[in-house]
């Protein structure tokens, strides 16, 4: 799978390796940090530079927080019109900067956000777009990007490359990669830009902010995560699940069967069409391990498979696994959870 030809372009015009950062009042929000820790590998296999692009107003002291984390410079396009997001804004800050310094490869989260300005920034750039990516790599035989997303509903891994046109631009979904490691020196710049910007430049007014009643899962940054399957049976088995991960200080997670079956909010869908998580403990009850949801959690520290299957393809990747009753094996597990709280 390839990108439309541009034939204007000088392939050796375009270097360094670019991070679009994302800010939510303006506080950069962590999958920024998942960013540039992969891009610093990329950027140090090619012997390039990372650097980090963020739009917003006010927030310079934020921005240099990011020099902590390895990078080489930040690019801050400042301006009371990115105070607050808006896809005109962004997309035309974010494009006339790359259109200027002509990176080599541009990562964006796959979150709401880079959804949005992801396919419009590759557009107005005239290159390709690879998104939802699970692994990226760089050919040793001429430095193409290779990036690899599922495919047909997960049964296989396509790996795609953008080898006429540039910059190669993916979105990289939110705790597939490791993040960047904090270091008490900084290193690189903060180089603020004043953008072409004008309000006629943005077709959208924000009038209002509604915050959601609904409490947010967050599903990404938890050390622990607990998720029901199938075989809790009934919507009411999740009230198990969710008083394991109370017990041991985890959020509950859940395979998409349960989601589809109204069991549970999809917020809380763990896998290949919901969120990919990387916990320290894992623990799947009642999941037999489809592929859709391995591949959004199998990258866990420790995972512990509880299924009454011993055949069950979840106990090919677990570290511990459990053949037995979910509802008897939990309950136990919470009680000696309870009488050994030292453990």
């Amino acid at each position: 799978m390839r990108a439309k030809v541009n034939q204007n372009i000088c392939l050796n015009d375009y270097k360094n390796v670019w991070i679009i950062a994302e800010q939510r009042n303006g506080k950069i929000e962590p999958v920024t940090i998942e960013l540039i820790g992969e891009g610093r590998k990329l950027a140090d296999i090619l012997s390039r530079e990372l650097i980090v692009a963020v739009c917003g107003y006010e927030m310079k002291e934020e921005t240099e927080k990011l020099l902590h984390y390895g990078v080489d410079k930040v690019c801050y396009v400042e301006s009371p019109l990115l105070k607050d997001f808006s896809t005109d804004g962004y997309v035309k800050a974010f494009a006339d900067l790359i259109n200027e310094r002509k990176p080599e490869i541009v990562l964006v989260g796959a979150t709401s956000l880079g959804r949005d300005i992801g396919p419009r920034l590759a557009a107005r750039l005239g290159t390709g777009l690879t998104a939802d990516c699970t692994k990226l790599e760089i050919d040793e035989t001429d430095n193409k990007l290779l990036m690899t997303r599922p495919a047909f509903g997960g049964n296989l891994m396509a790996t795609i490359v953008c080898p006429k046109n540039r910059p190669q631009m993916s979105t990289v979904r939110p705790g597939v990669m490791e993040k960047a490691h904090f270091h008490e020196e900084k290193t690189g710049e903060v180089e603020v830009i004043v953008p072409a910007l004008t309000k006629e430049d943005i077709r959208t007014n924000l009038e209002q902010v509604i915050v959601a009643d609904q409490k947010k899962v967050n599903l990404v940054d938890a050390k622990i995560v607990v998720s029901g399957g199938r075989g809790l049976k009934t919507a009411e088995g999740f009230a198990l699940v969710q008083e394991l991960a109370d017990t041991i200080g985890g959020v509950v997670g859940s395979s998409r069967a349960c989601v589809e079956a109204g069991w549970i909010d999809a917020s809380h869908q763990v896998g290949q069409t919901g969120t990919t998580v990387r916990p320290d403990l894992y623990i799947a009850c009642g999941i037999s391990g489809a592929i859709q949801h391995l591949a959004g959690m199998s990258e866990s520290k420790y995972i512990v498979a509880i299924n009454k299957d011993p055949k069950a393809p979840i106990f090919e990747v677990c570290d511990y696994g459990i053949v037995g009753d979910l509802h008897k094996v939990i309950p136990a597990m919470i009680e000696q959870i309870k009488e050994n709280p030292d453990l």
